[in-house]
C-alpha cells in the first residue's frame, strides 16, 4: 500500500498539511508586491494626480466651450423675443388690430429668419403663424406654459420637437394694455450642428490631453526605470546575500542616493564576508582543539568507570558515567561544529559507496529503539526488507536518520510513539526512498516553520540543541540528490519526509522480487 502522508497528518494531527510550497510561493509574491509598489506609488501620485487635472481640465473646458457656443444661440434667438416685439404686438392690438395681422406684418419684417424659427402662438397654444411658412400642429411647449405664468419674462426650452429636431427656444407671453395674455412669440434655433460641432472640439481637447499625458508618461518612465531597475538590482543583490553568497556585488550605475545605497550593500556584503570567514575559521579552529581533550575525557573516564567497579564507591562510579556521558554530549556537539564548518566553507563532501539505504535505517532504528525504550517512548516501524541499493555515504545516511529521530525524541512527551515508515516511489520519473519519521510532540508553530531548516534556529529554547543539526541534515540529504521535508502541527506533533533516489541497480531487484 503507498504511504499517503496527507492522509497520515490527517489521522496524526487532525489537520490538513502545512504547505511549505504555497508559504514560498506566497512569500515571493508579497516580495514581487513590494518591489511593483515605487511604479505604483508613481502612478497614484503623480500620475493620478496629472489625471485628474486633467480630467478636471477636460470638464471645465467642455462646459465652457458648451456654454459659449449656446450662449451664443441664445443671444441670437432672445432678439426676437426682444421688448420692441412685445410692444408691437401689443400697440398693434390696442388699435384694434388681430394677432392674427399683427403676426403676418411681423414675420414679414422679421430680420433673422435664415438663422431662426418663429412662431406666433395664441392663448391656447396653437401656432398661428411659422417663419417657415408650414402649418404646425399643435404640440408640447413646456416654454409657452412657463411664459404665460411669468408673462414680464422670457421662459428657455432645450430639447426635441416632436419631429425629432433639437432646438432653443425662448417664449415670451404677449399681453395686452390690461396685462392679459393673448398668445406669445417662440423663436427657435436648430442645435444639432452646434452640438457637433462641440462634440468635435471637446474630442480634439480630448486627443490633445491624450497626447500631453502619453509625453509626460513616456519621458517619465525613464526616471521611474532609473530608480526601478536599480533598486531590483539591489533586491536581487541582498537576497543572494541573504541567502548565503557573499561574494554578490551590485554594480553602481548612477552617482546619487541609490548608488550610495548600492555602496553600502556592497561594503555590508565584504564585512559581512569578512566576519563569516573569521566566524567559520574560529569554529573550525575551536572544534578541532576541543576533540583531543574531550577524546581524553571520554576514554579515561570510561576506562576508570569500567576497570574500578569494585574499588570506588556508589556516587564516584555516578560521577565518572555523568562525565563520560556528558564527553559524548560534548563530542557530538563538536562534530555538529565541525559539520557546520565544512558546510559553511562548501568542503563537505561524501565518501561514495554502493550502499542499501533501508539496511542502513534498520541499523540506525536498532541503535535507537534501544535508548528510546530506556527512556519511555515507544517506537514503531515499518521498513520494507527489499535491498535499496543508491550510491551514498552511508555514515551520513545514518547521521541523517539519527538526527531526526534524536529530535523527535527530544521534542516528544515521555509515552508518547514515534512512527518510522518507509516505501518506494516514483517522482518525475526517477525512483526514491521515502522514508517518513513522525513524533506526537510539541510540534512547531507556523510562524517558525519556514525557520526551522536554517543554520542556529531554534523554535524551542527550552530544549537542549545547538540549532545546527537539522542545517546539516537538509544538507546531506541535499548532497545525495534527496528532499526533505517538514511539516508540524502546534501541540500535536511532527513528521519529516525523506526522499532519497536510488539507482538502476534497486529497480532491476524490485523487478525480480515482483
Amino acid at each position: 500500500m503507498t504511504f499517503d502522508k496527507e492522509q497520515f497528518l490527517k489521522k496524526l494531527f487532525n489537520k490538513e498539511k502545512i504547505n511549505k510550497e504555497s508559504f514560498d510561493e506566497l512569500f515571493e509574491k508579497v516580495k514581487t508586491i513590494k518591489i511593483e509598489g515605487i511604479t505604483r506609488r508613481w502612478l497614484f501620485n503623480i500620475i493620478g494626480v496629472i489625471a485628474a487635472l486633467f480630467i478636471l481640465t477636460f470638464i471645465v473646458t467642455s462646459l465652457g466651450i458648451k456654454m459659449y457656443y449656446y450662449n451664443s444661440v441664445e443671444n441670437i434667438v432672445k432678439s426676437g423675443v426682444s421688448d420692441s416685439a412685445i410692444s408691437y404686438f401689443t400697440n398693434n392690438i390696442d388699435n384694434g388690430n388681430s394677432i392674427e395681422s399683427s403676426a403676418a406684418d411681423y414675420v414679414n419684417s422679421y430680420a433673422y429668419k435664415n438663422r431662426t424659427t418663429l412662431w406666433i402662438v395664441d392663448d391656447g397654444g396653437n401656432v398661428i403663424l411659422s417663419s417657415s411658412g408650414f402649418k404646425v400642429d399643435k404640440q408640447e411647449m413646456p416654454d409657452f406654459d412657463e411664459a404665460l405664468e411669468a408673462p414680464d419674462k422670457p421662459a428657455k426650452f432645450i430639447g426635441r420637437l416632436d419631429n425629432g429636431e433639437k432646438v432653443m427656444a425662448i417664449c415670451r407671453a404677449i399681453v395686452d394694455k390690461d396685462g392679459a395674455e393673448i398668445g406669445a412669440i417662440r423663436v427657435m434655433s436648430n442645435i444639432e450642428a452646434v452640438d457637433t460641432q462641440i462634440r468635435t472640439l471637446r474630442f480634439v481637447l480630448f486627443l490633445l490631453l491624450v497626447l500631453v499625458m502619453g509625453i509626460i508618461v513616456f519621458s517619465n518612465q525613464f526616471f521611474i526605470n532609473s530608480i526601478i531597475i536599480p533598486v531590483q538590482e539591489v533586491k536581487k543583490a541582498t537576497k543572494l546575500i541573504a541567502d548565503g553568497n557573499l561574494n554578490v556585488r551590485i554594480e553602481k550605475q548612477y552617482d546619487d542616493e541609490i548608488g550610495d545605497l548600492a555602496d553600502s550593500i556592497n561594503t555590508m556584503a565584504t564585512e559581512i564576508a569578512a566576519a563569516d570567514k573569521m566566524k567559520n575559521d574560529f569554529i573550525s579552529t575551536i572544534s578541532h582543539e576541543l576533540r583531543t581533550p574531550l577524546t581524553s575525557i571520554k576514554g579515561w573516564g570510561e576506562t576508570l568507570a569500567l576497570g574500578n567497579k569494585d574499588n570506588i564507591d556508589d556516587i564516584t562510579q555516578k560521577g565518572l558515567q555523568v562525565i563520560v556521558s556528558e564527553a559524548s554530549r560534548l563530542e557530538g556537539f563538536v562534530e555538529e561544529l565541525l559539520d557546520f564548518s565544512r558546510l559553511q566553507s562548501g568542503r563537505m563532501q561524501l565518501r561514495l559507496t554502493k550502499t542499501d539505504i533501508l539496511a542502513e535505517l534498520e541499523e540506525t532504528l536498532f541503535t535507537f529503539r534501544e535508548r528510546a525504550v530506556r527512556e519511555g517512548y515507544e517506537v514503531k516501524s515499518k521498513v520494507p526488507d527489499i535491498p535499496s541499493v543508491a550510491n551514498a555515504d552511508p555514515n551520513r545516511l545514518k547521521q541523517v536518520f539519527m538526527n531526526i529521530l534524536d529530535n523527535a525524541l527530544k521534542y516528544s512527551r515521555p509515552g508518547s510513539k514515534i512512527f518510522v515508515k518507509a516505501e518506494f516511489i516514483k517522482k518525475d520519473g526517477a525512483d526514491f526512498v521515502q522514508v517518513a519519521i513522525a513524533d506526537q510532540g510539541c510540534g512547531i508553530s507556523e510562524e517558525d516553520l519556514p525557520y526551522v531548516k536554517e543554520k542556529f534556529y531554534k523554535a524551542n529554547m527550552s530544549v537542549r540543541g545547538s540549532g545546527i543539526g537539522l542545517a546539516v541534515t537538509c544538507e546531506i540529504v541535499n548532497l545525495h540528490g534527496g528532499f526533505l521535508d517538514i511539516d508540524s502541527v502546534k501541540d500535536k506533533g511532527t513528521l519529516v519526509t525523506i526522499q532519497l533516489p536510488v539507482d538502476e541497480i534497486y529497480e532491476q531487484q524490485t523487478e525480480s522480487e515482483k
